[in-house]
């Protein structure tokens, strides 16, 4: 990564305040770090020469040897300064060194032959000097940090053996991690190029399951900063993962099978994803589906943490899906825009019958208005009036009236005696009870309910001999026309 995008998408991630609580065992360098982290990458880039020579002054001490130089949490600076990195990139950072946890052979905590006293701002009474620098430190991983830097040594950055320090620093890392806040780790060591620190940092990446950059603290480079800051910013959480498909899928609802195979892979492909750095990158997902080609995410997003897909449709899904909603088969575009030319047609159609269908359904009766391009107009003719003339113009117009008719039948199967007609009965109630719509399939003589009442009302509609339908439109056109709604109705 570039290193504006670094420190523009750490800006982002913590809201543009960078609080960096650097923890670890005692001597490991964790002063000598932030002093070296402070000259890099902050006293440049803060503006203004008095706040740069306050940050100066707040400086941590830092020496070889074993003695124990931090004696309680120290915000460097005291104040979180503002800096732009990189001309463009402001943001503000404050660094919080601590004590660190005790390991054997360090010097500092005891008084002759008894553990040092010391006091707190977190208790009236006295307390030992490791009981009080553990305190400090769980506060500045807890409190005071939005990040973490664990820093440790493989021993030769002092005169403790490495072994020494092994406990400390399970324990630190143990308490980051139930912290919840993105850390990496820093392995501080005079010779961070040489085959023995880069087998130890591996090793402790597979022990701890989190990044470990090598360096040698004391003659740090920006570079080195750099890499830290971009190896921590793998360590904060995926916040979503965003999918790019055609507009044709996101149609379809969720509960079609084809987006329900999309959420089931990203399920597949999330699980045990919760930070930047589970992201596998070269994990496919629709390995073995029939709808999807094989990928893999397109990139990720620093600065928000989010996982970006470009779903890819097999050839010929498009058509699938399609007849399967239509319910008619379409294999290409040609057929496409012919059935779409087919229900352009139809839909002007219906458009017509819509506001009538409608009245039918709730008042069982509906009429379909003429349209201007429906009008007739007859041959205008002169008329007279005592003295006076006119012309009369005559049109006509056809319309559609429509009647909801509700057809009755009945079905009457004789199965034998009168016992085996009411377990008949029996059965169908128990049926409708528990499936009113299997009682449709109920196998009777041999047919369905379904189509045994099926055609005996389609058998009553086409009843209708064709002169009462005749009579019917006659007498309706003269009840329109001549607006009178009297009607004696006699059924031979």
């Amino acid at each position: 990564m570039e290193k504006y995008e670094i420190y523009d998408d750490i800006k982002t991630r913590t809201n543009g305040e960078i609080y960096v609580g650097v923890v670890g065992p005692v001597r490991v360098g964790k002063s000598t770090f932030i002093t070296e982290f402070m000259k890099k990458l902050v006293l440049p880039n803060i503006s203004g020469k008095y706040p740069k020579e306050r940050a100066i002054d707040e400086l941590p001490q830092s020496a070889d040897g074993k003695t124990i130089m931090t004696t309680q949490p120290k915000f460097v600076p005291n104040e979180a300064v503002k800096i732009c990195v990189h001309d463009n990139v402001d943001m503000k950072v404050r660094l919080i060194d601590c004590v660190g946890y005790l390991v054997a052979g360090a010097m500092g905590h005891i008084e002759g032959d008894q553990p040092r006293k010391v006091k707190t701002p977190w208790s009236e009474d006295e307390m030992p000097f490791e009981e009080a620098a553990e305190l400090g430190t769980k506060k500045v991983m807890r409190e005071h940090s939005t990040v973490g830097i664990v820093v440790t040594t493989d021993g030769s950055v002092t005169d403790i053996p490495r072994a020494n320090y092994v406990d400390a620093e399970e324990r630190v890392v143990a308490e980051m991690k139930d912290c919840h806040k993105p850390f990496v780790m820093v392995l501080n060591c005079k010779s961070p190029t040489s085959s023995d620190a880069k087998k130890l940092a591996a090793s402790l990446e597979e022990k701890y399951t989190v990044p470990v950059v090598a360096l040698n603290a004391t003659e740090m480079k920006e570079s080195d900063i750099d890499k830290v800051f971009e190896k921590l910013l793998y360590e904060f959480p995926v916040t979503s993962i965003k999918l790019r498909m055609p507009k044709w899928l996101q149609a379809l609802s969720y509960n079609d099978e084809i987006i329900q195979e999309i959420a089931s892979q990203m399920r597949t492909f999330a699980n045990g994803m919760n930070k930047l750095s589970d992201v596998d990158k070269n994990k496919l997902v629709f390995t073995e589906s029939e709808a999807f080609e094989p990928i893999t995410f397109t990139n990720i997003e620093m600065g928000d943490g989010t996982v970006k897909f470009n779903i890819i449709p097999k050839e010929g899904l498009f058509y699938k899906v399609l007849s399967k909603e239509c319910g008619y088969e379409i294999k290409d575009d040609f057929e496409l825009i012919s059935y779409i030319k087919e229900l352009a047609i139809a839909k002007l159609e219906y458009d017509k019958l819509k506001t009538a269908l409608e009245e039918v359904r709730e008042t069982g009766y509906g009429v379909v208005a003429p349209r201007q391009e429906d009008f007739v107009l007859e041959e205008p003719e002169v008329i007279r009036q005592g003295s006076r003339f006119g012309v009369k113009i005559k049109a006509s117009a056809p319309s559609l009236h429509i009647m909801r008719v509700d057809v009755n039948t009945e079905v009457t199967p004789l199965v034998g005696t009168e016992q085996q007609s009411k377990e008949l009965v029996q059965d169908l109630v128990n049926q409708i009870a528990e499936s009113p719509e299997s009682i449709w399939e109920t196998n009777l003589l041999g047919k369905s309910l379904s189509s045994l009442v099926g055609d005996n009302i389609n058998s009553k509609i086409v009843m209708m001999p064709i002169d009462a339908q005749r009579k019917m439109r006659k007498t309706l056109g003269r009840i329109v026309n001549e607006g009178k709604g009297g009607i004696i109705c006699i059924l031979l």
